[in-house]
């Protein structure tokens, strides 16, 4: 099968795990989300997200969230940081035998640096020991929508947002195997537009939004990958979230539903169609803090970077 092809290799449900973490995230209140400048295909400074549709979605989300068995988290946003709802790319925790670690996001763009501030005493409260690969404009930058626990490796897209060098900073800082996967398209700019994992034999995965070697790599990383469309990814349906066998998602096109559904999954679609005026979707809303090395991925002394 060529890896461009979108056909999964079964519809048949394997003998699969549930994913271990995903049931407690962080997400940032909403208040100050607004569209102030565009650093990504989605935004436009003429179409402003409407406040209290904004609240309404938003909260529809931790409703669903908590209704599928998940615990949230919330942090007050910040006024001169309109993108800070977007608490994926925060940082990346993972927790392990030495106790909790983030590695906070040193993001491409200086607009959202500012959220920092607010966001790493928030982590340091919460019992998770911050660390850094790059900050204030030095070391290359990081962003954890870019990052995924999945098989053996911490799976990490670079290009758009995350640079090559941050991986191997990543895997020494960790103690971990970090798989790079380039990432080409404009639209997919985060791997968490591309990918997603479901349970330990399945996931969401859009070869589109890879060069061919790494198109090839991310779906040899999945036993039974759903084999995404461009047309389907651009629906922002990987952008989402998995709390057990439940996938709570923005929106979800009739054959990726049966799939899904085919594989026992429960598909709970949650409108977040405002925050996508910013350029994310339910899984940029959120923040897991419960993925440990050990358990939920191998740990790699020294660290190991892989590449396509």
């Amino acid at each position: 099968m060529s890896p461009m092809t979108p056909t999964d290799r079964s519809t048949s449900r394997a003998v699969a795990r549930p994913l271990v973490w995903g049931r407690h995230y962080l997400m940032v209140d909403p208040s100050h989300f607004r569209v102030e400048y565009a650093i990504n295909p989605f935004m436009d400074t003429e179409d402003q997200p409407d406040p209290q549709a904004v609240r309404e979605q938003w909260w529809a989300l931790v409703a669903a969230l908590r209704t599928a068995g998940a615990e949230v988290e919330v942090l007050e946003g910040r006024p001169d940081s309109p993108d800070m709802v977007y608490a994926m790319n925060l940082g990346l925790v993972l927790g392990g035998p030495g106790g909790r670690r983030v590695v906070m996001s040193h993001m491409r763009y200086p607009e959202r640096r500012l959220e920092q501030r607010s966001s790493m005493p928030w982590f340091a409260e919460h019992g998770c020991l911050p660390s850094y690969v790059g900050r204030d404009g030095v070391g290359p930058h990081l962003e954890a929508g870019d990052a995924f626990a999945y098989g053996d490796a911490l799976v990490v897209g670079y290009g758009p947002r995350t640079e090559e060098l941050a991986l191997k900073h990543l895997a020494i800082e960790l103690d971990v195997r970090v798989r790079g996967l380039r990432i080409t398209h404009p639209g997919m700019y985060h791997l968490d537009l591309a990918f997603c994992p479901l349970d330990d034999a399945h996931a969401m995965v859009c070869p589109a939004a890879f060069d061919d070697e790494s198109a090839a790599a991310a779906l040899a990383l999945v036993p039974e990958p759903l084999v995404l469309t461009e047309d389907e990814a651009m629906t922002f349906c990987a952008n989402s979230v998995v709390v057990g066998r439940t996938v709570l998602m923005p929106a979800c096109p009739p054959r990726v539903r049966g799939v899904l559904e085919g594989w026992g999954f429960d598909v709970v679609l949650v409108e977040v169609g405002e925050l996508h005026k910013g350029g994310g979707s339910v899984r940029c809303l959120t923040n897991p803090l419960d993925v440990q090395v050990g358990r939920d991925l191998p740990g790699v002394p020294g660290g190991e970077v892989v590449l396509p």
